[in-house]
């Protein structure tokens, strides 16, 4: 399970750095910025597919530990009900 999440969050890191290394098109000559206009703008692509990706992977993660706190306590419910049974006869 641990192998699949690395995997995963490893893709969806590839896939928004290929997505955010794109270069910008270029321009015949120098265009001088007007005041007040916003011209420098972080894409939102990559920065929404990295917050899905997170989100993803940590309710992965949060569900398969609990997965794994649940076995664990039945586990003992089962071991103490054997010896329950062990012990009245």
């Amino acid at each position: 399970m641990k192998r699949i999440l690395c995997a995963a969050l490893f893709s969806v890191l590839l896939a928004g750095s290929a997505v955010a290394s794109q270069p910008p098109a270029a321009q015949g000559e120098f265009v001088p910025a007007t005041p007040g206009a916003s011209t420098e703008q972080l894409p939102a692509a990559p920065l929404l597919i990295a917050a899905y990706a997170f989100v993803w992977v940590a309710a992965m993660g949060y569900v398969w530990t609990i997965a794994r706190r649940l076995n664990k306590v039945e586990g003992e419910l089962r071991a103490l009900a054997q010896k329950a049974t062990r012990t009245s006869r």
